[in-house]
This record gives structure tokens, sequence and C-alpha cells, in this order.
């Protein structure tokens, strides 16, 4: 019975953000380039600007009152901090300010005077605080401290004019009261003489009221505050310093650079996860790969001790012997989706190890028939064998019956090898009788026989062999494989009549690697391209006339090419 599938839960948000953080991490260069460019923008402000300075003086506002020490008297009495504050940086004072500092020397203006004025109020105080900002710490000194005292006589100035306004309406309401009672005093005496006497004496009362309010109103005392610090002259620069500026600069960088790995994630056509691998290619993840030093050059990682790869490999092979679909043809393709297939290459040669080492009779055919190198990447493990698949007067031909050999795995068992040869028709070649018998093997109880196709997406080679292989693998690195490829093979394998038993992950690697790689593979097309070309001038293919038998075991009768199969499969072995 085969496992379904386990499929990303989508409400699984933690899991869903580590793997959004990893994917991002995967571009660390963008990250390092806009740390970076943080550090070098907070290098920038603390080195290259002007150091500036800043007096600081406080002043405490208070209103006018006649008994400060009367009980119940209140220091805020009709005191709006937050129109003070406004007071302070208003314009005003800023020209009052000037005017005192132009008869010590500062020509400066009321606006750029007020440009470098910040007021603030502590929270839960009647206290202004003045803090004037500039290059020069006496200068900034001496326009705090003018600030300060243009303020202070500002507020001085309205309390005081306020105050004899009110003093000059209360004296025109006496004026007319005291002519009245001139008036009564002239008529005083005859019958008359109680009213307007008792006239008279309302008169004298309500003079008295005003005379009264009007000495309450000047024995006020009108100071408008205390400047309980008075400003100094700073020592030290203000501002953040060297060590926070880089902080704060790379702190920004990160995001910088988090934000830019974000823009290149969302743009990015490959695949970012493991889990959009999966859900991409409809199969299941069967193995990673993991990097392991000292085995560059070597292609069997099995026979190594204590090696990491071999047990990956093994844990692989495993899996696939008990897998239903792989079971029931014990066939095995494996590919590459695009580029050069060394990995693929080895991913064959150690699983065909790995069987070995399980007791099953292994044959490893090199379908790779553009570009072979696995037989020269074995060495001298490989010993040249006759084959029994072969027919009579086959032995001694071309590719495949002349290919045969047998590779040892130390400590671990032998198997099969059919190295690639160069071919004239490589799609005749791979639909051919001899290969159609080499495939049969896998019926025989116990054998297992693993193909290894060229890139899937570069040539049409492994759709050729996928309805008489049926199970294939896919090995390839998730930097370099695209979404759109992954979809694309399982498409193309699942209407060829095959299946995609997994997905196995080599390690990623350098870029300079990817780009010799990608070099290489352009030159093999080229050199592909110049064969074909020279075949077709006549320069090597026989004449199909001649009867006589080609280097792919064919005979050239266009009966046997690749568009005359069968659309539904040719069974294994027929020929």
């Amino acid at each position: 019975m085969t496992h379904p599938i386990r499929t990303l839960e989508e409400q699984d948000e933690p899991a869903l953000l580590r793997d959004q953080f990893r994917q991002l991490l995967r571009y660390r260069t963008l990250l390092a380039l806009g740390v970076a460019i943080g550090l070098l923008g907070g290098a920038f402000l603390a080195l290259g600007g002007e150091d500036t300075y800043t007096a600081t003086g406080e002043v405490q506002v208070r209103s006018a009152t006649a008994d400060p020490f009367a009980t119940g008297a209140s220091a805020d009495k009709g005191i709006n901090i937050g129109s003070e504050r406004q007071t302070a940086v208003s314009d005003t004072v800023g020209t009052l300010a000037a005017r005192s500092l132009a008869a010590k020397g500062d020509k400066a203006d009321a606006r750029t005077l007020l440009r470098g004025l910040q007021v603030t109020n502590p929270p839960n105080t009647l206290t202004l605080r003045f803090a004037y900002t500039t290059t020069d710490p006496v200068l900034a000194k001496v326009r705090a401290d003018a600030l300060a005292d243009a303020y202070l006589a500002i507020r001085r100035q309205r309390t005081e004019g306020s105050i004899d306004n009110m003093v000059n309406g209360y004296r025109a309401q006496l004026k007319p009261l005291v002519e009245q009672r001139d008036q009564l005093a002239e008529q005083a005496g005859g019958s008359a003489a109680d009213d307007t006497e008792s006239a008279r004496a309302n008169l004298v009362v309500a003079i008295s009221e005003l005379n009264r309010k009007i000495v309450e109103l000047k024995a006020l005392d009108t100071t408008p505050g205390y400047l309980n610090k008075e400003p100094v002259v700073p020592t030290t620069p203000t501002g953040a310093g060297l060590p926070l500026l880089l902080g704060l600069g790379g702190v920004v960088g990160l995001a910088l650079g988090m934000l830019l790995s974000w823009v290149r994630l969302v743009f990015d056509p490959a695949v970012r996860s493991t889990r959009e691998l999966v859900r991409s290619l409809g199969a299941p993840l069967l193995g990673t790969l993991p990097r392991e030093r000292g085995s560059a050059g070597t292609l069997l990682a099995i026979g190594r001790g204590g090696s990491r790869l071999a047990e990956e490999y093994r844990a692989v092979a495993f899996r696939l012997a008990y897998d239903p679909a792989f079971a029931r043809a014990r066939r095995l393709l494996v590919t590459a989706p695009r580029g050069d297939s060394a990995a693929a290459a080895a991913a064959a040669a150690n699983l065909a190890a790995a069987f070995a080492e399980m007791g099953r009779d292994v044959l490893l055919v090199e379908a790779d028939l553009r570009t072979p190198s696995l037989a020269p990447r074995l060495g001298s493990v490989a010993r040249e064998a006759k084959p029994r698949w072969a027919a009579p007067g086959e032995e001694d031909g071309g590719w495949p019956a002349g290919s045969r050999s047998n590779v040892d795995v130390p400590g671990s068992g032998a198997f099969t090898l059919v190295a690639g040869q160069p071919v004239d028709n490589v799609p005749r070649a791979l639909t051919s009788a001899p290969v159609g018998r080499i495939l049969s093997e896998g019926d025989r109880p116990g054998a297992v026989v693993i193909v290894l196709a060229p890139p899937v997406l570069s040539y049409a080679d492994a759709v050729a062999l996928v309805d008489r292989v049926e199970g294939v693998v896919v090995v390839c690195d998730p930097r370099e494989v695209h979404r759109s490829d992954l979809e694309r093979i399982r498409e193309i394998i699942g209407a060829s009549g095959g299946t995609v038993l997994g997905a196995l992950l080599h390690p990623a690697r350098g870029r300079r690697a990817r780009k010799d790689a990608r070099k290489e593979a352009r030159r093999d097309e080229r050199d592909d391209g110049r064969k074909k070309s020279g075949r077709r001038r006549g320069t090597g293919a026989p004449d199909p006339a001649s009867g006589h038998t080609r280097q792919d075991g064919t005979s050239g009768d266009p009966t046997e090419t690749l568009g005359l199969r069968s659309p539904f499969g040719t069974p294994a072995g027929r020929p």
C-alpha cells in the first residue's frame, strides 16, 4: 500500500515562520550587503558630520499672585503649560532675544535663533526646558540664556500689561461715580436731605470698592517665573556617539538586508523549501545527501568506512526496496532536471552498490550516450565481462553488448555496469532490441536494473526509457532547480507512463562550480551539435540499404526508430 504524501499544513504558523526565516537566510550575500550599508551609513554620520553642542536652561513658570504664602494659594493658577511652551518658541520671543544678542555682537535674526531652539516640558511640572544646539559651545550657552530671559521678559510684559488695562478700566468706572458724589455733596440740605445722603452713601461704597480693586491689582506680584537652571557652556558634543551609531546602522542594515532577501525570495523561481519541492514534484523526498570532505574525485561512497554519505545512500536504497511501485518491476531510472548529470551518476552508482550489499543482482546501465563518463570515473574497479543478454553474434558488437564490465565494491559486493558509448543515433540505440533485453533483466528474481539517463529536460533520452523502466528518481540541487521544472518533469513522466518515486537532493555547489558546470554543459551541447552536423554530411553514418549492423545494435531499419514505437509502451524484453 502506497503511503500518501503528507501535505503542508497551512495553519501551522510557527512552522511556516521558521520555514520562511530559513528561506531568507539562503541569501546571505544580500543580508551581508544590507548590514555593510548600515554600518557604513552609521560610520559616515558619526565621523562625517560636524560636532554639535547643546546648552540647557530650565525656567519654572508661575502666575501673578497677591499673597504667595496665603493658605490655598496655587502656583499653577491660570497657567496652561502647553500654551506657555508655544509662547516660548514664538517669533515674539525670538525677536526680543535677537535684539538683546545684537547688543552683544551676535547678529543672528529671529528665524536663525529659533531654528536651534527646542523647548520641552517634563511631565507633571510647570518647568520649561530651553535646549539650544549649535556648533559653538559658548554660543549655545549665550543663546539659550538670551531666549530664556526673553521668554520671562515677554511674560512679565504681558502680565503687567493686563494689570494696567484692568486698572485703567476701573479708573474709567470710578470717574463718573466721583463726579456724582461731588454733585450730591453740593445739593445737601432742604427736604430731600435724607435721599441725598442715602445716594451719596451708595456712591461712596462703590467708589471704595473700585479703589480697593485698583489697589489689589497694583499690589500683585508679577514675577513671571524663575530660572532654576542657568545654561552653562557644554563640554562634550551631543548626539549619538560612534558605537551607538554603528549599532543602529547595523540594525537598520539588517532590516534592509531582510527586505532585499524577501524581494529576492518573492521573484526567485528556484525551489524555496523541501515542502515546495514535494508539492511541485508530486513525490516524496527520499533523502538529502550530506557534504563530505575528502570525497572529491571519488564516485563510490559505499565501501568507505565511517561515511555519512554512504549511510544516506543505504537509507535511500532500503526505502526504495520496500516501495510497492519499485517492487513491481525492480527497474529504476536515475536522472537530473537540467545541466550536467554528475550528481545523478554518483547517485546511480552508489544505489547500485547499496542494492548489491543487500544481495541483489544489480545491473547499472549508463544511457547517457552523448557525454558518457561513468566508466572513467569508476576507474580500476570495473573489469570487462561477457553479457548474458547478448544474442549470438552480438558479443563483439558496439553498445550495449560490448560495454559490459563488473564493478567490485570493497566489502559490499559487485554489480554489473553497461557503460555508455557515443553512437550515431541516440534515440535509435535506446529503443533497440539489445536495450530491451537488458531491461528485461529486472524480471529475474532478485535482480535490480538501474538506468542512468541524461537530464530529462535537456534531452528526450530519459523519456524514451520511462515506459519500460517506470520508476524514476530525480537527483537535483534545490538551489538550482526551478518549481516550473519540477512540475514539467512530473507531467512528462506521468504522460510517458512512468512514476516519480521521489527526489534525492545533493549538496549545493559553490557559485564557481555551478558556473563551470554550465560552461561545460554548453560546450558538450556544441560538440554534440558538431558531431550531428558531421554525420549529416556523411562522415560516419553507415548506409541503411547496405544491410550492415550499426554500432548501436540496429540494422538501420526505420521501423526501429523511436517514432514508430507503440504509444502504450513496449514491454521490457520484447525486441
